[in-house]
């Protein structure tokens, strides 16, 4: 089993590579979500199975640990896609 993640700031970094992955992997469903103001019920599935991860790997106890993930999809996900058309902006 691999050593759990206890800093804070290498979790974000992991939270954020795996939202990387996800959206990369997901790109045109991540464009119709933003673009339909539809990308938490698009990208439910992928994103739980992110957060599924990252939890596996980052230390139970680490101190606002769901925060650092919802933090990377607003980071990584929502903000680099500002260029897509979309009511939301």
């Amino acid at each position: 089993m691999p050593r759990l993640v206890k800093n804070p700031d290498l979790a974000f970094r992991l939270a954020r590579a795996i939202v990387s992955d996800v959206a990369l992997y997901n790109q045109e469903k991540v464009a119709e979500g933003i673009k339909n103001d539809s990308i938490f019920e698009l990208m439910g599935d992928e994103l739980e199975e992110g957060r599924e991860h990252f939890f596996s790997r980052v230390a139970p106890d680490l101190p606002n640990r769901e925060h650092l993930y919802e933090k990377a999809i607003v980071d990584v996900m929502i903000k680099q896609a500002g260029k897509i058309e979309s009511s939301i902006w």
